[in-house]
């Protein structure tokens, strides 16, 4: 098994042909000519299971994905304690399923974060509401000053 020790992923999830919902991709797309050596990225439409194998294998993960509450800076990180939620389905998993998985079946923690960034429109349409492109872009700015530079 390959171990990344310290390295950091970011998984973005969402879907970009579901407005708004697309935010955990466009943050990557912006933010991924600015990552280095010991930063990797994946996109993902939902968490599977499969992804608690991933995680495994790195010191530090951030969770980004749109959300439809309305925060008043447009963005919240927070971190993302496992919790095992079974539900009937390992179609869609939660962050924290994903860390406990990782934590039960790996014996893996990584310090694990969810970056959620306010959304208002989820319906079929490509393309980012005005209200989400202004929130991606605050969300853009606080994780350049406030992480990537401390990983630099």
């Amino acid at each position: 098994m390959k171990e990344f020790g310290n390295k950091i992923l970011i998984v973005g999830i969402g879907n970009c042909g579901r407005t708004d919902d697309g935010l955990g991709w466009a943050f990557l797309d912006q933010i991924n000519e600015k990552l280095h050596g010991n930063m990797d990225y994946v996109y993902r439409y939902q968490l599977q299971i499969e992804d608690a194998e991933l995680i495994s294998h790195y010191g530090t993960v951030y969770f980004v994905d749109a959300h439809t509450h309305l925060w008043e800076d447009g963005f919240k990180l927070e971190r993302c304690q496992p919790k095992a939620n079974h539900g009937f389905s390992t179609h869609e998993l939660e962050p924290e399923t994903v860390v406990y998985l990782s934590e039960t079946l790996y014996n893996k923690t990584p310090d694990a974060f969810i970056f959620g960034i306010s959304g208002v429109r989820f319906d079929l349409k490509i393309g980012l509401t005005k209200e989400a492109e202004t929130n991606l872009s605050r969300a853009l700015e606080f994780f350049n000053e406030n992480i990537l530079h401390l990983v630099t």
